[in-house]
């Protein structure tokens, strides 16, 4: 029977989990600030767009980003794209998948899949290539990102709460990186949706903080 390789970042000794946040070594990961999702136009907007405007998300965002900067930690851009055939999607007959390729959504070098205005990339951020998925690990440079850099402490925003974002966490998490994900940052279909991931799953892989609690932490 052929064993299954599993891959952790951090040894059990080493797993950095619940240490004090330096910003020197912070990532702030945000997934999937596409027009697809962000903008008026995007097939998704409609969808989000409860979420967003109820929680001031994108312009929260920007702030967060803002401070991670400003304190000395690194942004990563995280899209995901897929060819307009939908051949690079991974799981394109299940689920949430199925639904990007029915949908031809966030196709590669269109308007749909850019990365948003309202979000904007500076100098020094990071781009994270290659995601296909929901998870942002598997197939992409996230994570040699993350160690090429010394980013230990990982923190999350972005699209879907119950989704990408949930998925990165516990990958994250399991990896043994200290994971924090920002609740009025990220957004979904559904107010429900977003408060069953911020007030329930996400307490199990991450500490959720909201946007202010999270810049007060960098000073």
């Amino acid at each position: 029977m052929s064993s299954v390789p599993h891959s952790r970042t951090f040894s059990s000794a080493d797993a950095h989990g619940g240490e004090a946040v330096c910003p020197n070594n912070l990532a702030l990961v945000m997934i999937e600030y596409q027009n697809e999702f962000t903008t008026e136009g995007g097939k998704l907007y409609d969808g989000v767009k409860p979420v967003m405007e109820e929680n001031g998300m994108l312009q929260k965002s920007v702030e967060a980003a803002a401070a991670v900067r400003a304190a000395g930690g690194k942004v990563l851009h995280c899209p995901i794209t897929f060819a307009a055939d939908g051949s690079d999607n991974p799981n394109k007959n299940l689920g949430i998948l199925k639904g990007c390729a029915d949908g031809g959504l966030f196709v590669e070098g269109s308007w749909n899949a850019a990365i948003s205005d309202a979000v904007p990339q500076e100098e020094g951020d990071l781009k994270v290539v290659g995601k296909k998925g929901l998870d942002a690990f598997p197939g992409t440079n996230l994570e040699e990102l993350l160690v090429s850099n010394g980013l230990t402490n990982v923190a999350l925003c972005g699209f879907l709460s119950n989704c990408c974002v949930e998925s990165t966490m516990r990958t994250a998490c399991e990896k043994g990186f200290n994971v924090i994900t920002l609740t009025d940052c990220s957004a979904t279909t559904s107010s429900e949706g977003h408060k069953a991931a911020t007030e329930g799953t996400w307490g199990l892989f991450s500490t959720p903080m909201n946007k202010d609690d999270f810049v007060a932490s960098l000073q």
